[in-house]
This record gives structure tokens, C-alpha cells and sequence, in this order.
């Protein structure tokens, strides 16, 4: 930290993501993504995932899971969700989340999500990279604690761009060199969780939900740390 700050240019960097940067990103799939509703419109960015026409890399998984006890299964109208619920399995979209309304609105089965359909308990799969293997799995690249300012910038295609925050640095040779001035990237989720994801960590982190909108968030998401090839920057 006591480095220089060091400006990048623009371009694709191998990116190692850890567990709060990708939480973000996983919050993500809460706007326009897994709902029912936003399947059958047309806006959601899991749409290209749910035709058949792209898939995400095998070793990604995402699932709603209630049995670490964090937030309460039932939704605003009491309905029980299931203990567990897999949304994408090995790359593959198996679930939406289909509340009441939706269920009666396009002939599915409801799951008793909430009437936004939004994630409440994720949980991503791990992989088998080991943590303290990670810079030298990145080798040369970036080491992204942190992003914000999120939002899709391409929805139908999955495209999500945002900015790097804080304790980003530059890798060289697996060794920490610097930290970064800001980037803001733009990327498709169905490159950086699809053909261009090299692994995820064997571990996972609870990453807690603060917000205080409206109230004090409950809960969280499990996630372990992505590293990425070729993470896409555009600024």
C-alpha cells in the first residue's frame, strides 16, 4: 500500500476476484436475472442461459440455501421456501425463482420466493483452487478485493459493468506489486463465468448483507474467489 499508485491502460487482464468482489457480482443475479417474471418478459441476462443458446463454465454453481439459519425461509406472504433450491447447476440454469403471482400468471410451479424474486440466501459452489495458491495462480495480473457502482449495461446479453474500490493491486510473477487507480470494467457474465473462469477457491467466505434501505438487510452469500482470464477494462 505504501507504493505508488499504478495506472493501468485499458484492455483484458487475467483478474482474480475474491469473495466480496464476487458477491457483488453475484447480487447481480437478484436484478433481472433468476425471476421467473424477468425469464417470461424477456429482460432477464440469464435469458441466453435459460434458451439454450449459452452455457457457464461447469464449475460454477449458485443455489439458494436456508440451512445455515441466517434469514427466515418464509417470504412475506408465509409461504415456506425449500431448504435448498439449485438455481444453476455445473453451468446449467435447472430453477428460477417463481413467486405466487408468477406461478399464476405463466403456469409454473411457485417456490415460495419473494414477490421480487430476489436472491435472499445464495450460496456459490467452490472449486479446488487453495487460497494461499492464488497469487501464484495469477501469476501476472490483477487482484480485485473490491468493486461497486454496479449495474447491467448490456442486460440481454448479460454484460455488467462497475468500478474496481478498494485493496485492488497489480500482480507481477505471483507477487504484489502495487496498488491500481481506479478501472471500471465491462464484462459478460457469460465470458467471466463461462469459458474465461480458469477456477474458484476450495473455500468459501460469508460475505454479510448491510444494506438499510427501507431496513436492516438480513443474511448474506456464501462465495469462494474466481480467477479469471482475460477480465475485460475499459476505463
Amino acid at each position: 500500500m505504501a507504493q505508488p499508485a499504478k495506472s493501468l491502460p485499458r484492455g483484458q487482464y487475467r483478474t482474480y476476484l475474491a469473495p466480496a468482489a464476487v458477491a457483488e457480482l453475484v447480487g447481480m443475479f437478484s436484478w433481472g436475472g433468476v425471476s421467473e417474471a424477468a425469464i417470461q418478459r424477456g429482460s432477464s441476462a440469464l435469458g441466453l442461459l435459460q434458451r439454450g443458446e449459452k452455457l457457464l463454465s461447469p464449475q460454477f454453481s449458485l443455489m439458494e440455501n436456508f440451512q445455515r439459519g441466517l434469514v427466515p425461509r418464509f417470504n412475506e406472504s408465509g409461504e415456506i421456501a425449500p431448504l435448498e433450491l439449485p438455481l444453476i447447476v455445473e453451468g446449467q440454469l435447472k430453477n428460477t425463482l417463481v413467486s405466487a403471482r408468477s406461478a399464476k400468471e405463466y403456469g409454473k410451479v411457485a417456490n415460495a420466493a419473494t414477490s421480487g424474486e430476489y436472491l435472499r440466501s445464495p450460496e456459490v459452489a467452490p472449486g479446488t483452487l487453495a487460497p494461499d495458491q492464488v497469487l501464484t495462480a495469477l501469476d501476472t495480473g490483477l487482484y480485485l478485493s473490491n468493486l461497486h457502482y454496479l449495474n447491467w449495461s448490456d442486460r440481454p446479453t448479460g454484460r455488467i459493468t462497475g468500478m474496481t474500490r478498494y485493496a485492488c493491486f497489480w500482480v507481477e510473477k505471483g507477487e504484489l506489486v502495487a496498488p491500481i487507480e481506479n478501472l471500471r470494467f465491462d464484462e459478460s457474465l457469460y465470458r467471466f463465468l463461462g469459458d474465461m473462469l480458469i477456477n474458484l477457491t476450495h473455500t468459501q467466505e460469508f460475505v454479510p448483507e448491510v444494506g438499510t434501505y427501507d431496513h436492516r438487510s438480513l443474511g448474506g452469500i456464501w462465495v469462494p474467489g474466481l480467477l479469471i482470464e482475460d477480465f475485460t477494462y475499459t476505463l
